[in-house]
């Protein structure tokens, strides 16, 4: 379940445990969808074999390209305070939190919709807030237990 160091799971993960302050955008009232690296997986894994058609048009420059993007994810933003929250239960300790503004270009909400996945292949990732975090977390420790650090 390792991810990107730079991205929030790990981020906060690794501030959380080593008692550092986490930084929380436009004051906590953010919300996104976060995936599972299995589901991910699984959701590839199935695609494979669902290879789209070309359309028998001779023009090359249509808009219709015959290639889709197929998003994997589960769907369901979760607010940043809730994500925080259930980083907190699963580490057993408290982030100390600092409020700040919006940044420039972010925006407040963003999830994926799973639709087209499902259509093509009938799967939709499962995996909960819950069990991917305390997947996380457990990955987190045992590879601190072993290697260190993390270099971020």
């Amino acid at each position: 379940p390792w991810g990107r160091p730079d991205m929030a799971p790990l981020k906060f993960v690794d501030a959380i445990e080593n008692d550092r302050v986490i930084d929380i955008y436009n004051h906590g009232d953010m919300s996104r969808d976060f995936t599972y690296v299995a589901d991910l997986v699984e959701g590839v894994v199935r695609l494979i074999d669902c290879v789209p058609q070309r359309d028998s048009g001779d023009d090359s420059v249509s808009p219709v390209a015959p290639y889709r993007v197929v998003n994997i994810g589960r769907g369901a933003p979760v607010q940043l305070l809730d994500f925080i929250e259930t980083i907190e239960r699963a580490l057993g300790k408290k982030a100390k939190r600092n409020y700040l503004d919006m940044q420039p270009g972010d925006v407040p909400r963003t999830f994926a919709s799973a639709d087209l996945l499902e259509r093509l292949t009938g799967y939709r990732p499962q995996t909960s807030l819950e069990e991917g975090v305390a997947a996380l977390v457990e990955w987190y420790r045992d590879y601190r237990r072993v290697h260190g650090e993390l270099a971020f």
